[in-house]
């Protein structure tokens, strides 16, 4: 079968590997239906340096399944299912927690020998744990927006959630990529009265109003953090989302979090600090979020997109097959496409 490695930073190949077979009773084998390349993909794509061993590459896919172990229940070949970007048992106490992304006997998709979803087909173990069936059929039109549930959307609703988003509550997005969005399609979803955008990419930011921001801010630094406190009568938002994962998108965070208020770091971080001095206690700021634990959220996600409420999967503004994987990377570096969808 094909599947996508990176070889070092631009250096992204589609080439031959072993077809995947049943290694464990507890696996199963996925046909991928659709995939996609990540916003997180970009950092080593950016940076990775080259190596003679290429990397398994992708985390999101949903796919039919053709073949099952023999402790799997539940999952037959057939089903479609959708993959969280994690694999987990869903059985051990972090998981019961709502924690899969701290699963004991859990792991990343690429790693030690398994498979990545950027692939035509995928070795899940801990399957029973892991998939999630879906009750629509592989042509269907919601496919896209199912595929969110693999990574996106529910990365975006985990930083709304960790960043306590009720009914009535202001939020702050910095950052218009696909998490960002989606972060701003959750916040409409669970109550946010008013939603703030902090982007400069006209064709996102307008995507961002359809999924529910009240406003946009293009500026960033300072002149951001003016225009934000100017929208909120000087006090800043209740909950800020930090869906970027720069150093300056975090000090933005804390400049215009409301005294009391959430920050839920949610972009992939590339600092290894944070400025929380002593004026930051005297505010009682939180600072919170993390990896989403995208298995917990499924289900409760799922009703909304199976009746047309939200259609996440507007994220996707560009589709290529296979052979192009190396193209799509190349478009959302390039920032010619905000998400791209892979279909074999």
């Amino acid at each position: 079968m094909r599947a996508t490695l990176m070889y070092g930073a631009g250096d992204v190949r589609v080439e031959h590997v072993p077809d995947p077979k049943i290694h464990n009773p507890t696996d199963a084998v996925v046909r991928v239906v659709r995939s996609c390349v990540c916003g997180s993909d970009l950092w080593p794509y950016g940076s990775m340096p080259a190596s003679e061993q290429g990397r398994r590459m992708g985390h999101e896919f949903l796919g039919v399944v053709e073949d099952v172990g023999s402790d799997v229940s539940g999952l037959k070949s057939g089903d479609l299912v959708v993959a969280p970007f994690v694999w987990a048992d869903n059985t051990c106490d972090f998981c019961t927690e709502g924690l899969q992304t701290s699963c004991r006997d859990g792991g990343q998709w690429g790693a030690n020998g398994v498979d990545a979803g950027q692939g035509e087909v995928v070795r899940v173990p801990q399957a029973q744990g892991t998939l999630v069936k879906l009750p629509v059929a592989e042509d269907s039109a919601l496919l896209p927006s199912l595929l969110t549930l693999s990574d996106v959307y529910c990365t975006g609703h985990h930083g709304v959630v960790t960043s306590r988003v009720d009914p009535g509550k202001s939020v702050t997005v910095i950052g218009d990529g696909a998490v960002g969005l989606c972060a701003v399609l959750a916040a409409k979803r669970l109550g946010a009265e008013q939603i703030i955008l902090m982007g400069r990419h006209t064709d996102r930011t307008d995507l961002g109003r359809g999924f529910g921001a009240t406003d946009v801010v293009p500026e960033r630094g300072e002149e951001g953090v003016e225009r934000v406190r100017e929208l909120t009568r000087g006090d800043g938002t209740h909950a800020v989302v930090e869906a970027v994962g720069a150093e300056q998108a975090m000090d933005t965070a804390l400049s215009i979090v409301r005294d009391g208020g959430v920050i839920s770091r949610l972009g992939v971080a590339q600092y290894t600090s944070i400025s929380l001095g002593f004026e930051s206690m005297m505010r009682n700021i939180t600072v919170t979020g993390g990896a989403a634990p995208a298995r917990a959220y499924i289900e409760e996600l799922l009703p909304d997109i199976l009746d047309g409420t939200v259609e996440p999967g507007r994220v996707f503004d560009h589709t290529v097959g296979f052979d192009d994987v190396p193209e799509g990377y190349r478009a959302m570096a390039d920032r010619t496409a905000l998400k791209v969808l892979i279909q074999p």
